[in-house]
């Protein structure tokens, strides 16, 4: 659910959205997501003083803690 989530998101905030993956890591309490896009959208999604990454990593744990799980994005170049 949170892997789909992020993908939405960022897909409608970029220029190639067909650029965007999202790599899930299962851990027990944990799930980690890895967030690649082209290297001209890195700072469409980390936006001004990264706002933009915050906002999306809190509807990333807001939907997290619906599963009693924690959630962390990592975005990558």
């Amino acid at each position: 659910m949170e892997k789909e989530l992020v993908e939405f998101v960022v897909k409608s905030l970029v220029d190639n959205p067909d650029e965007v993956s999202v790599n899930k890591v299962e851990g027990e309490k944990s799930t980690i997501l890895e967030l690649h896009v082209a290297q001209d959208d890195v700072g469409k999604v980390i936006g001004k003083q990264g706002r933009i990454a915050k906002a999306i990593r809190t509807i990333l744990s807001a939907s997290a803690t619906k599963d009693g799980k924690r959630a962390v994005l990592e975005i990558l170049d």
